[in-house]
């Protein structure tokens, strides 16, 4: 159950008019002439995640997410439009522009409530569910090289940190990662607990309540984070810290 105290932890308005056919079948990708909607999902190679329509809790809200695909108890990992939702799953639709290549989630009218755009110029892009539970937009004939991924929802991380994902501040770039709680279990939208790296001297893990601090791992020592010097190792995951 996700909601404020747990932790396994936008702007477009213009008129469009598009031409797409319904994706047939399991699949884990979309091209431009492919579009997600209704009960529709996308599922990852081996079945690990899927993609699609849900509705948290008690909530009559609907939301684009990435839960776990064979827990019986559905887990959701990722949402797109966590603070924008949708009365109605019939009025939802998810793909690409074949103008401007952004992924586009379409509500009531066609007005978009989310989008993602490419970092650079797109050709033939796809969006796809990787088995690591990232959905990415990549050319379509593109390697899994991560370098060559036009936009990955591994950088907007919701409340959940997944294997492979990065938290924390791009030094060279500024972009920065954190982790924000649902506001409660019925809501996905951002709450008011923040994980994230706290900048100073020595870099430091820190969990915010509001804008204060809650918790801290301890600053890096080099070695590890002092304020843990107990941590154990764990037999199935390992953090890795890295300064750029």
């Amino acid at each position: 159950m996700q909601g404020m105290e747990s932790f396994p932890f936008s702007e477009v308005s213009f008129y469009l008019v598009f031409v797409t056919s319904k994706i047939m079948g399991a699949t884990d990708t979309i091209s431009e002439l492919q579009s997600l909607s209704g009960n529709q999902t996308l599922v990852s190679k081996n079945g690990n995640f899927e993609l699609g329509f849900f509705t948290p809790g008690n909530s009559m809200n609907y939301y684009l997410g990435i839960w776990y695909k064979d827990i019986p108890v559905q887990t959701v990992v990722w949402v797109a439009n966590r603070e924008t939702s949708s009365k109605s799953t019939s009025s939802l639709v998810l793909h690409i522009n074949t103008t401007t290549k952004s992924i586009l989630l379409l509500g009531h009218n066609k007005t978009v409530i989310w989008c993602a755009i490419p970092s650079r110029k797109a050709q033939n892009p796809v969006l796809q569910l990787l088995d690591s539970g990232n959905l990415v937009l990549k050319e379509q004939y593109h390697d899994e090289d991560p370098k060559q991924y036009l936009w990955q929802s591994f950088d907007y991380p919701c409340d959940t940190q997944l294997p492979g994902m990065k938290i924390g501040k791009d030094l060279r770039t500024g972009f920065d990662r954190s982790l924000r709680a649902w506001k409660d279990e019925n809501d996905p939208s951002p709450g008011n607990m923040t994980r994230g790296i706290y900048l100073t001297n020595w870099p430091e893990p820190m969990v915010w309540v509001g804008s204060n601090k809650y918790f801290s791992n301890g600053p890096w020592n080099g070695v590890q984070h002092s304020g843990k010097p107990t941590f154990k190792p764990h037999p199935y995951f390992v953090f890795i810290f890295s300064s750029n």
